[in-house]
């Protein structure tokens, strides 16, 4: 199916449960969690496609397993 088709089919499902209140929250519910989960994919792939990134998060990581850190506490993270 084409983008067009699919998203004719998407109002015309959304139409037929239009009038249950109960039925479109949940459809909204899960169309959301899509959303959300394009969104964090998108970005891990926006950040993963820069080769600088990805060296600094390896660095990141080496440090991290080395115990080459200093822990902030929570309540001084944002100060």
């Amino acid at each position: 199916m084409s983008t067009i088709q699919l998203n004719v089919a998407m109002h015309r499902y959304l139409g037929q449960i239009a009038s249950d209140e109960g039925l479109m929250e949940k459809a909204v519910k899960y169309v959301k969690k899509l959303a959300v989960k394009k969104a964090q994919t998108d970005e891990t792939e926006y950040i993963m496609s820069s080769p600088r990134m990805v060296e600094i998060l390896k660095e990141g990581d080496a440090e991290i397993a080395s115990g080459n850190v200093q822990p902030i506490e929570l309540e001084d993270l944002w100060k």
